[in-house]
């Protein structure tokens, strides 16, 4: 495509600013026509379509947050709304696969743009619930799969034992408790089983020592300490540049991810899908 000449760009661009001053307002119907005439001027910027798809997710319109997403991933694949805001809209049709894919790409560019910022604070929160939807909806189906299987497996053994004491006179005591003991060796396996999805404690060296919640993006101090990212640096601009819990002198730079507790987390909620949920 040939380049839009300077005149158009700022024309565009004058669109854009008149479709943010709207949006301000929440003058929806407005700012999107104004974000639509400066696409029509000017349709290889990226930004251009976000911020259309900001408009329309106000709207609930999430075909159109959809479309316009997936429009601006082709001009910008590290547009963090762009991610973020195609990973709503495949939410919203119940897909949680894709859903997440797209809120973990959106969370990972926003890390590494800044890691302190709200929006990745939201986008957390956001994939967490929708972490925590699919592993209560896969839960669910193991549950009644187990307790399918755990009827069946019931019903298969009185069955047995009703042919096995159809061919003995006299049952005896002891052949009766053994039946019982059968079936409650038959509960306590399918009971082990049920346990892998209750709830239980998240390890105290995988929880930052300043939120006590589970580590999002872990960063290890000299001192050999272990926070959440966002929340030291937070600490070091409002409170003092120092360690919080040994209280030595610390900046910014001298913190480096902790990638073995990150990947320890990882796999315990690939495991624990129930410590997703929000407090």
């Amino acid at each position: 495509m040939a380049p839009v000449p300077a005149s158009v760009a700022r024309q565009a661009e004058l669109l854009k600013q008149d479709g943010n001053s709207y949006f301000k307002k929440e003058r929806l119907g407005a700012a999107i026509d104004a974000y639509t005439e400066a696409i029509t001027l000017c349709p290889n910027v990226a930004v251009y379509w976000t911020n259309r798809a900001l408009c329309y997710r106000k709207r609930n319109e999430w075909n159109k947050v959809e479309e316009d997403c997936k429009r601006a991933l082709q001009l910008d694949s590290h547009s963090v709304k762009a991610h973020y805001m195609l990973g709503l809209a495949l939410l919203e049709w119940q897909d949680f696969a894709g859903g997440i894919k797209e809120l973990e790409k959106a969370l990972e560019l926003g890390r590494g743009a800044n890691p302190a910022s709200y929006m990745v604070e939201e986008i957390w929160q956001i994939l967490a619930k929708a972490k925590y939807m699919e592993w209560e909806d896969s839960s669910s189906k193991r549950a009644s799969r187990l307790q399918k299987l755990k009827e069946a497996c019931e019903r298969a053994l009185i069955h047995y034992y009703a042919i096995e004491d159809s061919q003995v006179e006299n049952i005896s005591e002891e052949i009766a408790n053994g039946h019982l003991q059968q079936l409650g060796h038959l509960e306590e396996v399918f009971n082990k089983a049920a346990q892998a999805d209750q709830p239980t404690e998240v390890p105290d060296f995988l929880c930052c020592k300043i939120t006590l919640d589970i580590f999002r993006d872990p960063v290890i101090t000299p001192s050999g300490i272990t926070y959440e990212r966002a929340v030291l640096l937070d600490h070091l601009q409002k409170v003092g540049k120092f360690d919080p819990v040994t209280r030595e002198p610390l900046d910014p730079h001298q913190l480096a991810p902790n990638l073995a507790i990150k990947e320890a987390v990882q796999a315990f909620l690939d495991e624990h899908g129930w410590a997703y949920k929000m407090s």
